[in-house]
Formats: C-alpha cells, sequence, structure tokens
C-alpha cells in the first residue's frame, strides 16, 4: 500500500546516494561508497571478536586498568605506525598505493591509490589514525581471550616505542652538538 514495486523502490535509493555523494564531495573525490564498505568490514570484525569473546565466556572487567590503558595506548601507537607507515610492512600497502618518498626515519610517505576501490584500502592503510581503530579494537580483544600473549606482545610494542623515541632523541642530540 502506497509503496513502489522494489525495482523502483532501489533505483530511487541509488539515485538519492549518489546525489548525496555529489552534494557531500563539493566537487572533490571522496569515496562514500568505500567509507561505508570499511565501516561496515569494520563492524563485522568487531562482531566476530565479539561473538568470540562471548562463547569462550570470557567476563568483561568491571572497568579497564589504568595500566591496561597506558599499556594498549602505548602498543597501539606503535603497532599502527609499523602498519601504515614503515618501510619494511610497504609490501603490504603496495598493491593499494603509489610510493611517493620517505617521511621521518624509516618511514614512507605513499598516497592511496584512484583506481576501483582501492583508494578507500589506500586511504585507511596509510593512515595510521584508521589503522589504530583496527589495532585497539584486536588488542582489545587479545586481551580478553589470550591476556598472557597479548600483554606480553603489547609489551615488545611499548618497549620498541620507548627505543624509538630513545633513538630520536639521541639524534637530535648528536644532530645539536656537531651543528648539523
Amino acid at each position: 500500500m502506497g509503496t513502489a514495486p522494489d525495482g523502483r523502490f532501489g533505483e530511487r535509493l541509488r539515485r538519492r546516494l549518489r546525489r548525496t555523494e555529489r552534494t557531500y564531495a563539493a566537487g572533490q573525490e571522496r569515496p562514500l561508497r568505500g567509507y561505508t564498505a570499511a565501516m561496515a568490514a569494520f563492524g563485522a570484525y568487531t562482531a566476530a571478536w565479539t561473538t568470540v569473546v562471548r562463547i569462550r565466556g570470557r567476563p568483561l572487567p568491571d572497568r579497564p586498568v589504568p595500566w591496561d590503558v597506558a599499556l594498549t595506548a602505548v602498543a597501539t601507537f606503535r603497532l599502527s605506525r609499523l602498519l601504515s607507515k614503515a618501510s619494511v610492512t610497504s609490501p603490504l600497502r603496495a598493491p593499494f598505493t603509489t610510493f611517493h618518498g620517505s617521511q621521518g626515519p624509516a618511514e614512507l610517505h605513499e598516497e592511496a591509490r584512484n583506481e576501483d576501490g582501492k583508494d578507500t584500502i589506500g586511504e585507511l592503510v596509510t593512515c595510521p589514525f584508521c589503522v589504530s581503530v583496527w589495532v585497539v579494537s584486536s588488542l582489545t580483544a587479545g586481551q580478553l581471550l589470550w591476556p598472557r600473549a597479548t600483554r606480553t606482545a603489547m609489551g615488545a610494542l611499548a618497549a620498541l616505542a620507548g627505543a624509538d623515541a630513545l633513538q630520536l632523541t639521541y639524534s637530535a642530540l648528536v644532530d645539536r652538538t656537531t651543528g648539523e
């Protein structure tokens, strides 16, 4: 009653989505469909972890322990930069990005490819802020499912972040004392 057949409704919905995409983008290239797919993938990923945690009967903590929050933050920072910027992980990003040069010590500047859906994935894998959402979700799930192994891995990542900070501090001091 008062509803259009499925074909007409589907076409009207597609037109409305295309119009929304055009007006939102304001003449710029914005892959809203890709972002929608990425959000759906993240939702499915989180739902899968949630299901595994629930099936295993793992209890959720009453509140986060401050030490775990700090450790998770540092580990997330380090692993996100390792995955999204490091030279050594560039083969993982290469199908979705184009190399544009170096960007800081042992980091690369890459840009997303603008072809057949690779733009959204390219943006995601080159953005440490974007990758960190996936990393923190994985580390949180890991803490619930395999707390000892996950904390050990996070401790190693935190130590790596500390070592990186010391390396950069040392380099800055050497540059300062040698006048370079």
